[in-house]
């Protein structure tokens, strides 16, 4: 012990925990960080160990009133010669503050906020007083009991010794909220004078907030450049820290000190971009790709590929663990290029209608400054769209191939360190490469066959029209939507071996690209449910709608025989942009599927098992390379997940900010829209003609496809919203009803290829229609009647 350090400088790389305790190691990193934390030094729990080692502190303890025991006889003791020594030597001149850092303090997982003592203005031979009775804080009655509540055992307490700043104002600076949990937002709490009252309550700070760099004051004490170089200052401490923190600072003749830093341990997980600004969002299409909540690993995959930001506000987002589309950054756009109404009319074809009555609110950009963003991320579209065209026929190529090969290496992979090193070769080009170019094939072309079918329409009305369009599948069934539903009816024909199933269709389900949902491929039983349902052949559904389809253009080339060959070409240009569409569609989901092997295995190499489910991805690597404070946020995470999960579905169409789970509590809430002055749907269901025809029969509410084999053939399904993993259920439906929907969803395009009529983008249908209701779908006015 004589050759261990009493005093170390604020800054020596020898400040760790355990020789200068939590706030200590805090401010050694922050002041050799070069950030603005006033001159001091370190008395390190070696020095605490020196004065308590002719104490009986085991003794004392077991005292009837141990605290004070401890305290009367830490006063009554002498600060060992050479400790007292060492402090004078590094005191600076003029008053110091005094502060206790102890061993088990400011951890990520444990705070201790305010368990020990501090003292401030204090000089000269007060100091070595002021040192003891920040030892003697660590024996308190609250302390004692504070580490037995908390499994602590052993505990050694340094004191910090800093100049003392005379603050003007000083506060608290938040990197998140630590109210809501925002990790956008900061918030800065300022009073003036010394900051020992407010953290004590005894006065009402002034709050600003910032939210991705704009700023909301909240009174006179600190102009605007203040406030933002306070939150630059605080970004700087989280990213040393690597978690959010809250920071003590105070401002003294124009210059900022940052006093204190620590994690926040307490905050609330509050996944919620509607809070970020008055924005329209919708879900729709995108709840048929991520149908449930996401896991925090799967939001980091979608963050990874999502579109650049618009002006700053963001493209897509997270509400309650749901993916979400800002429908006012897309719009605002085409508004400034004077194409909104024209870009409103299109959205519907792939995101539904919006009501008349809700107002798309406009970003709050200048025009030039929308048009500038636009232009920037025109730049990025762009440069995707040559990556696809270059790579897209290379990567389906292989796409299977290098699937088996990663996953196979996976296997292999017998540490955390080989693990991360397929990250780095193979896995990072997959995510931001692969899936990326898979993403940019899987909205391609979408909305050009509208123009088509308006012309057709006009030619033989809406049903026809609707025949018409139909027969993307192809001769050998090329189009993926029915992929698996095709390969149930091979296998049950002996056609093709469980195995040959597996590997073409394995990936693909309900919530393919929610990471921690195991595939298909994953169950053996899986295919057993499967082919436990009513053999009902597909194939003849589908012969039965060529039928219909050879006569609609044996008509069209009688009345109009010019146009007929025309719009034949355009309608199979059509039909093969859907099967690439599809193709690409069924690799990113592939893609996924390799993404969460990936996640499974490193779960497994560092005994976390399915803990990584609930980090980002950039927390897993972390933990693969041997940090394990990312765990830290499982717990919280966990139950946020959990708590999200609880909740019904949210509305397709979300406007401003939203609270997920006082709208789940209101008895009157609506499923298709949550914006003000939005008048009750009345009347009957309407939605989009999906897929002509009319048809009677009895209703069946299911809202889980994993519910799916209550459907009866001959039963009419209503739901929610459909995806790939629905699709087995379509050969027994009479007729298809979806909450959610456009003529381009799942839905749409699967029940026209299979001739059942639909109708999707109801809105509230499953709301309004009960299982057992005889109702009436008419597919093509998109009108469904309750009998």
């Amino acid at each position: 012990m004589g050759t261990a350090p009493l005093v170390l400088p604020l800054a020596d790389p020898a400040a760790d925990l355990d020789t200068v305790g939590g706030k200590g190691a805090s401010l050694a990193r922050l002041a050799a960080a070069g950030l603005p934390v006033p001159d001091g030094f370190h008395l390190t729990t070696h020095a605490y160990r020196r004065f308590t080692a002719d104490l009986d502190l085991p003794g004392l303890l077991r005292r009837e009133d141990p605290a004070g025991a401890i305290a009367a006889a830490f006063a009554a003791h002498e600060v060992p010669e050479d400790v007292a020594a060492a402090v004078r030597a590094a005191l600076p001149p003029g008053p110091v503050a005094v502060r206790s850092s102890a061993t088990a303090e400011d951890l990520p997982d444990l705070s201790f906020a305010g368990q020990h003592d501090t003292f401030l203005d204090v000089a000269g031979e007060d100091v070595l007083d002021a040192v003891r009775r920040c030892w003697a804080s660590l024996w308190t009655a609250r302390a004692i009991e504070y580490r037995a509540r908390n499994g602590v055992t052993d505990a050694a307490l340094a004191v910090v010794v800093q100049r003392m700043v005379p603050a003007e104002v000083s506060g608290v600076l938040f990197t998140a909220n630590p109210v809501t949990g925002s990790r956008a937002e900061t918030v800065l709490n300022a009073a003036p004078g010394l900051g020992e009252a407010l953290v004590g309550g005894s006065v009402t700070p002034e709050q600003h907030v910032v939210v991705d760099g704009e700023v909301r004051l909240g009174g006179g004490l600190l102009p605007e450049a203040r406030v933002r170089e306070l939150a630059a200052l605080g970004a700087r401490v989280q990213a040393l820290h690597g978690a959010p923190v809250d920071v003590e600072w105070a401002l003294c003749d124009g210059r900022v000190a940052v006093l204190q830093a620590r994690p926040i341990t307490a905050l609330p997980e509050v996944w919620n971009d509607s809070l970020r600004g008055d924005h329209l969002w919708t879900c729709a299409n995108l709840r048929e790709a991520v149908p449930s909540v996401m896991t925090p690993a799967t939001w980091s995959f979608a963050q990874a590929l999502a579109q650049p930001p618009i002006g700053g506000h963001p493209t897509s987002g997270n509400i309650g663990g749901r993916f979400y589309l800002n429908l006012s950054a897309a719009l605002g756009v085409a508004s400034a290029l004077g194409l909104g109404r024209v870009a409103r009319r299109a959205s519907e074809q792939v995101f539904g209608r919006i009501p008349p009555e809700v107002e798309v609110p406009p970003l709050p950009l200048s025009r030039p400054a929308v048009l500038l963003a636009a232009f920037r991320a025109g730049l990025v579209f762009a440069g995707q769209s040559r990556q696809y065209r270059a790579r897209i026929a290379e990567l389906l190529a292989t796409a299977p191939a290098t699937a088996d090969r990663l996953t196979t290496a996976f296997r292999t992979a017998r540490t955390p360190a080989e693990l991360r090193a397929l990250w780095d070769s193979d896995v990072d080009e997959l995510l931001h490469v692969h899936a990326r170019v898979y993403d940019t094939g899987a909205r391609n072309g979408p909305r050009s066959g509208t123009k088509v079918r308006r012309k057709l329409v006009a030619l033989v009305g809406e049903d026809d029209a609707t025949t018409l369009l139909t027969g993307a599948h192809g001769a050998g069934g090329e189009l993926a939507s029915l992929g698996p539903v095709l390969g149930l009816a091979r296998l049950r024909r002996g056609e093709i071996t469980r195995e040959d199933y597996a590997r073409a269709h394995g990936h693909r389900f309900a919530d393919e690209f929610e990471v921690s949902a195991p595939r298909p491929a994953e169950d053996p039983t899986w295919l057993d449910r499967q082919l436990a349902g009513p053999d009902i052949d597909p194939e003849e559904l589908l012969a039965r709608q060529a039928r219909a389809r050879d006569a609609a253009w044996t008509g069209l080339r009688a009345a109009n025989p010019r146009k007929a060959a025309r719009l034949r070409q355009q309608v199979d240009r059509l039909a093969e942009l859907a099967r690439e569409r599809e193709r690409a569609r069924s690799e990113f989901a592939r893609a996924f599927a390799v993404l969460r092997a990936f996640l499974v295995r490193a779960g497994e190499v560092t005994g976390h098992g399915d803990d990584v489910f609930f980090l980002p991805i950039e927390e897993t690597l972390r933990v693969l390379d041997g940090d394990t404070a990312p765990l830290t946020r499982v717990p919280a995470r966990r139950a946020t997940y959990q708590r999200y999960r609880a909740l019904p579905p949210y509305p397709t169409l979300i406007r401003g900010p939203f609270d997920p789970e006082a709208w789940a509590a209101d008895p009157n809430r609506r499923l298709d829209v949550h914006a003000p002055v939005v008048a009750a749907p009345t009347g009957g269901i309407t939605g989009f003609p999906g897929a002509a025809g009319v048809v009677e029969g009895m209703a069946r509410v299911i809202l889980d496809v994993a519910d799916g084999d209550e459907l009866e053939p001959g039963e009419i399904l209503v739901t929610t919203v459909t995806n790939i993993g629905w699709t087995p259920l379509f050969p027994r439906a009479a007729a298809v009803v979806t909450d959610v929907g456009a003529p381009l969803s799942h839905a749409a395009i699967v029940a026209r290829e299979l001739g059942i009529p639909a109708v999707v983008g109801c809105g509230d249908a499953t709301a309004r229609i009960r299982t057992g209701d005889r109702v009436r779908v008419d597919g093509g006015r998109g009108a469904v009647a309750v009998l």
